[in-house]
């Protein structure tokens, strides 16, 4: 009775076709041309539907737009997981870039779509709202926090790096 709030973008691509037959859930996902819509649809979901948990996969180039969100959902004590998917790059950028015929990127170009000088740190990012958040490394660590947050309600953050 989950509710999915798609915005993974590159990342997640085979998402809605890989859960097919998952147990019965909501997915609402990116339509198209908009950059930052995961994290306030997230919100919107689950003040719309209290009792059910929101899952948000989040790229972490495009939550840079509405990272408030993270604000409003422990204002409201939403129960929200915010999965980021952390590869520390505008990667859909890059990708229209490729598509345009645009070449490889440049050192200032590069610079402009990359999330790595300095890097993101999600998890300071989710604290600095009071959003309560931890970073997985690896897909084990990832699980287990997974599994924590589930049996928790409110908003929680998982930075995972990919």
């Amino acid at each position: 009775e989950a509710i999915v709030c798609d915005e993974s973008v590159s990342s997640g691509r085979d998402f809605f076709r890989s859960t097919a037959g998952a147990e019965p859930h909501d997915f609402l996902q990116l339509t198209g041309g908009a950059i930052g819509i995961g994290i306030p649809l997230a919100t919107g979901a689950a003040i719309a539907c209290p009792g059910r948990k929101v899952v948000t996969l989040q790229a972490d180039g495009s939550g840079m737009y509405t990272v408030q969100g993270l604000w409003t959902q422990a204002r409201e004590r939403l129960d929200v997981i915010t999965i980021v998917f952390a590869n520390r790059r505008y990667a859909i950028l890059h990708g229209e870039l490729t598509k345009v015929g645009a070449g490889k990127p440049g050192r200032n170009a590069s610079r402009m779509l990359d999330l790595d000088d300095p890097a993101l740190d999600w998890v300071k990012l989710a604290a600095g709202m009071g959003v309560e958040a931890a970073r997985a490394d690896s897909a084990e660590a990832f699980d287990d926090i997974l599994a924590a947050a589930c049996r928790r309600s409110g908003p929680f953050l998982i930075e995972a790096v990919i």
